[in-house]
């Protein structure tokens, strides 16, 4: 169990790694991705720091988490993404039901429940 929620939080540092470089150094491919319509190089500087620095800041604590034994640092990180996803779900309430939203939503969950399970099945 240990070694499967260690895999699994690997895995969402992975993914969160992707998205944080492409945010970061392709913020135009991630247009798409995020349904945003950046305006000029202030639009596309959001995208750089803000999206793609809540992504690597996120995996720079995940991998923290996992090289160091401090799993407090996986809840850091769901609280983020529990903050993202109050977020989509604020949108869908105020703005109106989007299917569009539901997949990263549902992904937001997934990891969340993963870095809380793994933060109280693996602190010492």
């Amino acid at each position: 169990m240990d070694l499967t929620l260690r895999i699994l939080v690997g895995l969402a540092t992975v993914m969160l790694l992707g998205l944080g470089t492409m945010s970061m150094f392709a913020p135009r491919r991630m247009v798409n991705n995020f349904a945003i319509e950046p305006i000029g190089a202030a639009g596309l500087s959001t995208i750089r720091s803000v999206i793609g620095g809540l992504f690597i800041a996120s995996v720079a604590m995940l991998a923290f988490g996992l090289f160091n034994g401090q799993t407090s640092a996986f809840v850091a990180v769901a609280l983020l993404l529990g903050v993202v996803a109050f977020g989509r779900i604020v949108g869908l309430v105020l703005d109106g039901f989007e299917k569009a939203v539901i997949p990263p939503l549902l992904v937001e969950l997934v990891i969340i429940t993963i870095l809380v399970a793994a933060y109280l099945r693996l602190t010492n």
